[in-house]
């Protein structure tokens, strides 16, 4: 069977932008040097970016877990777009259909059951959908002003969010291309794969405390490095609790983040799987391993 043609576009920004990454970073690094300016750009950058993942384009567009004021809809679209993880549209689409069809070879996107390359990036490169967009399962983001907004200026938003932004930044009270390489650069390298690591570590190692119905497992280090995305088999058992981390001492910044937004009314109606559901699931998982074992 032929394979599908390659995303040149994509190409560029998964495979040719992480060695730009490599190579110029430290090069620059050895020879100019960067400062603590710059280097706090690129963590300001990574958080923001990241947490917009997490909280924007997962919890609330791909689960609506909760709703949200306009104006952090509005920054959460245009954060998003600076991930460069494609329009909301788009990555709502492909994460309903993700929990829909999960590890299913054919009809989950980017499922663990092809491999760890496939579910990490693989299913990126390749022109899987014949070059066709289906929001059939989106339409309700339709009917949002700002999504279709993103989804009409996301090139622009790209292109002023990664490079024009840095670089402003940098030449105002830094180095432009210091900062750049730090916040533009490097950081979009390295938020890509923290990102990737949920759809294709988290289906593979980690633990299955709530069902192994599906590949998705539970890991604290990736819970760390995605601002709580890692505890996915949580997720994938109770994927409308706008929560990841639902014990006190989990790490799921971006549940605190919304919890503080309820506060002053910047969200609303935030959902939560009721501690019955959750501790039936957690029990019923225990029976089933000690059945395995007797």
């Amino acid at each position: 069977m032929q394979k599908p043609p390659l995303m040149p576009t994509r190409v560029f920004v998964l495979v040719l932008m992480p060695i730009l990454a490599v190579t110029l970073v430290p090069y620059y690094a050895f020879t100019v040097g960067f400062s603590a300016f710059d280097w706090s750009m690129g963590v300001l950058f990574a958080a923001l970016t990241l947490h917009s993942i997490s909280a924007g384009y997962h919890r609330l567009w791909s689960h609506k877990a909760y709703q949200a004021h306009a104006a952090v809809r509005l920054c959460y679209a245009i954060l998003g777009a600076c991930t460069i993880q494609n329009t909301i549209l788009n990555w709502a689409s492909d994460h309903r259909n993700h929990h829909k069809f999960v590890d299913d070879r054919d009809r989950d996107p980017y499922s663990a059951s092809r491999g760890f390359w496939f579910s990490h990036m693989g299913w990126m490169i390749r022109d899987h959908k014949g070059g066709k967009d289906d929001f059939s399962n989106v339409k309700d983001l339709v009917r949002d002003p700002i999504i279709m907004w993103q989804y009409k200026y996301y090139v622009q938003l790209v292109l002023v969010t990664n490079i024009a932004l840095p670089l402003l930044i940098g030449y105002l009270f830094s180095s432009a291309l210091g900062v750049f390489l730090l916040a533009g650069l490097l950081r979009l390298v390295v938020i890509h794969h923290f990102t990737f690591f949920i759809n294709s570590l988290a289906h593979i190692w980690g633990s299955q405390p709530y069902s192994d119905a599906n590949s998705s497992r539970d890991n604290l280090i990736l819970a760390v490095v995605t601002f709580g995305e890692g505890y996915h088999n949580y997720h994938h058992s109770f994927q409308g609790d706008y929560r990841n981390g639902i014990r006190w001492w989990h790490y799921d910044p971006t549940k605190w983040v919304l919890t503080v937004f309820s506060w002053v009314g910047l969200t609303s109606r935030l959902k939560r799987a009721s501690q019955l559901q959750v501790e039936k699931a957690r029990l019923a998982m225990q029976y089933t391993r000690a059945l395995r074992k007797a």
